[in-house]
């Protein structure tokens, strides 16, 4: 839970900047203003939500229970010191602050530390449960584009924070943006969401798991689209070599990958038992829409030459319509299924209890949601169309939504909606905020 909350108030944060004027579009994307954002919504906010989630389903998809359960908490510790380090380094970086050390190195091997704690946790978990299915190997892929993507950070960080000059890592910060954005928003989150998604989708909509080819296919090609690009691109841009076939070539893949998840996503939604599905279902589906827009957009984008140009456009789309969009509507409901478990498990049948449902009110969340997404996507069609002074509007107005989330999922923490003569029962455990007690699954 103090991941999720911590989480959410840099989504709330990055919001509120972004709506203030702060960063891109107003500022260039190479920026310190817009980096300080990017890395707000790339670690704060979507990389803590991942962290938590798969600390707490990691042992689901595996079956066994996570390594450690105290590691967690010097994880989180060592990521937000390392986040609040990076930042002030980039404010240094722009000379908005002053200090006599550069802190960008700092930050950055704050964070490597904090996600060695949190991979050394993960893997071992994964290791002892071998072998090992393909949602839980989706997660490996993402893991190991973790490595890849908090590597190059720390070289660019020691280039620009003049801790290094050598010719090679000078090289790869200059040229290397473009992979640290795709084993961070490709690798580590996309992937490793496609792996949980496969299994909570099906399991909040009583759907079969997909195991078959097509699965094994998105797997591998995910697998090969992260490896050519990134040890492809790494030793293009160390021997002087342009990167474009490389970046080609990984699209192609990575293509390939999302095609075949997509088709066994929309299988998931066909196949269903439960035909009335629950608000974090259809929300997700709204979020793997987007997914397909962006990936749309992209090919567009790339026939006609103009990817440079939209190309914030686009990554707004994929992190705040596809990857924020999937992450607030599972944890609208992973909130309540950890609360429900916390709170009612000891007294299951033992005396009447609510349902996870019932801890939650749909009709109420919902339009918080819609407003979110059509915020979203109003902020893309303005960043597209060049109105830049339209864009913080559209930013402010997510703000807004995401509050509104955000307090429906505190209602749920809570036990605010939950029936008077079922909130406590005898023997129930009121659950607190930023604390989860549940027992492993």
């Amino acid at each position: 839970m103090s991941y999720f909350a911590v989480a959410l108030v840099s989504l709330l944060t990055a919001e509120c900047l972004m709506a203030s004027g702060y960063g891109f579009p107003g500022a260039p994307i190479t920026a310190p203003q817009t980096l300080v954002v990017v890395h707000v919504v790339a670690i704060g906010w979507l990389s803590l939500l991942l962290c938590g989630a798969l600390f707490q389903f990691v042992p689901v998809l595996v079956a066994k229970p996570l390594y450690s359960n105290s590691l967690p908490l010097p994880t989180l510790v060592l990521l937000c010191a390392g986040l609040l380090a990076l930042l002030c380094g980039f404010l240094q970086f722009g000379g908005t602050i002053e200090f006599e050390v550069s802190l960008l190195p700092v930050g950055a091997a704050l964070l490597l530390l904090g996600f060695a704690f949190a991979l050394w946790n993960l893997g071992r978990t994964l290791w002892d449960a071998r072998p090992l299915g393909l949602s839980a190997r989706f997660v490996i892929v993402g893991l190991t584009s973790l490595v890849a993507a908090a590597g190059l950070g720390i070289v660019f960080a020691f280039v620009l924070g003049g801790t290094t000059a050598e010719t090679r890592l000078t090289a790869l910060t200059a040229e290397g943006l473009p992979l640290h954005v795709i084993a961070g928003l490709g690798g580590w989150l996309t992937v490793s969401a496609m792996g949980v998604s496969y299994r909570l989708l099906a399991m909040f909509m009583l759907a079969p798991e997909r195991e078959g080819a097509g699965t094994r296919g998105a797997l591998h090609m995910a697998t090969a689209a992260m490896t050519v690009a990134i040890v492809g691109g790494v030793i293009a841009i160390c021997n002087a070599v342009s990167l474009g076939t490389v970046l080609i070539a990984a699209g192609l893949l990575g293509l390939g990958a999302l095609t075949l998840y997509g088709r066994d996503m929309l299988y998931l939604y066909r196949a269903r038992k439960r035909r009335l599905i629950e608000l974090n279902s259809r929300m997700a589906g709204v979020a793997l829409a987007n997914l397909a827009a962006g990936v749309i957009l992209a090919i567009i984008f790339v026939a006609t030459g103009t990817l440079q140009r939209h190309l914030g456009a686009l990554v707004f789309l994929f992190a705040f319509g596809w990857l924020s969009g999937l992450g607030l509507a599972q944890l609208y409901t992973i909130v309540a299924f950890l609360t429900w478990l916390e709170c009612y498990g000891p007294v299951l049948g033992k005396t009447q209890t609510p349902r996870v449902q019932d801890l939650v009110i749909e009709t109420r969340a919902s339009k918080w949601f819609v407003l979110y997404f059509v915020a979203v996507w109003t902020g893309t069609v303005v960043l597209l169309t060049g109105l830049a002074w339209a864009f913080q509007a559209t930013a402010g107005i997510m703000l807004i939504a995401t509050a509104g989330i955000v307090a429906q999922i505190v209602r749920t923490r809570s036990l605010a909606d939950v029936a008077n003569t079922l909130r406590l029962p005898q023997g129930a455990h009121r659950p607190r905020l930023l604390l989860s007690l549940s027992p492993q699954t």
